[in-house]
């Protein structure tokens, strides 16, 4: 059993699922505008013909990402862990499912993708690793809660969500990049690579921070 938490992480605890939430709603905007063009709605956003013309990978992506991030945010709230395991057990496999259908989609439209520049090949690069890491975190994330590992089971759900988030920090790193360096597709590449590394970064500092007043990970009584 662990100790109980101090009322400021209590607290920080209560607003996480909250602030991962509002990272993507300009995203998830981004994608509810897009699938109301496909149905036949106003086209607001650029063309994208490689995709539009097949469009049943991009709606599978953009629906299981949505509720990837809104059921995976809630994953991580420790009152619902512990108060409700049996919620946690079965959303997560559904937040497994959809990370799965999330992931892959992404790799088939990275692959349908024009690559025509160098610029566009080193975004497939950046594509190719986040979508493969992602894909690979869930697997390591399912494999070790198999093995009772919750330690490992966190920190590979963890990484997972955080590449899944990339959406989300791109709205800032490219918005500053292209403030400071100009409007480019190099720079829109580099500041996507630089999303990715920027979450997995928070990813790892969540993951090897020190829980005050409680016990360590492998100690608590928690069921995934």
């Amino acid at each position: 059993m662990s100790a109980p938490a101090s009322g400021g992480a209590r607290r920080t605890h209560a607003w996480l699922p909250v602030g991962l939430i509002a990272l993507v709603v300009i995203p998830g905007a981004g994608g509810v505008a897009r699938l109301v063009e496909l149905a036949g709605g106003p086209t607001t956003l650029p063309a994208k013909p490689h995709v539009t013309e097949s469009p049943l990978p991009l709606i599978l992506h953009i629906i299981a990402a949505l509720t990837f991030a809104v059921l995976g945010a809630f994953q991580f709230s420790p009152r619902l862990r512990s108060g409700k395991p049996g919620w946690h057990r079965l959303s997560g496999r559904l937040v497994v499912a959809l990370g799965f259908v999330v992931a892959v989609t992404a790799l088939w439209l990275n692959e349908i993708t024009p690559r025509q520049t160098a610029a566009a090949q080193l975004l497939y690069l950046f594509r190719l690793a986040a979508g493969s890491g992602m894909t690979i975190g869930i697997i390591l994330g399912v494999t070790t809660i198999q093995k009772g590992d919750i330690a490992g089971h966190r920190a590979w759900m963890i990484r997972a969500y955080a590449l899944a988030l990339g959406a989300a920090t791109h709205v800032f790193t490219i918005g500053i990049g292209q403030a400071i360096f100009g409007d480019s597709e190099l720079t829109n590449t580099l500041m996507q690579g630089a999303g990715w590394v920027i979450n997995l970064a928070v990813a790892e500092r969540a993951i090897h921070r020190p829980a005050h007043g409680s016990a360590p990970a492998h100690a608590q009584v928690a069921v995934s």
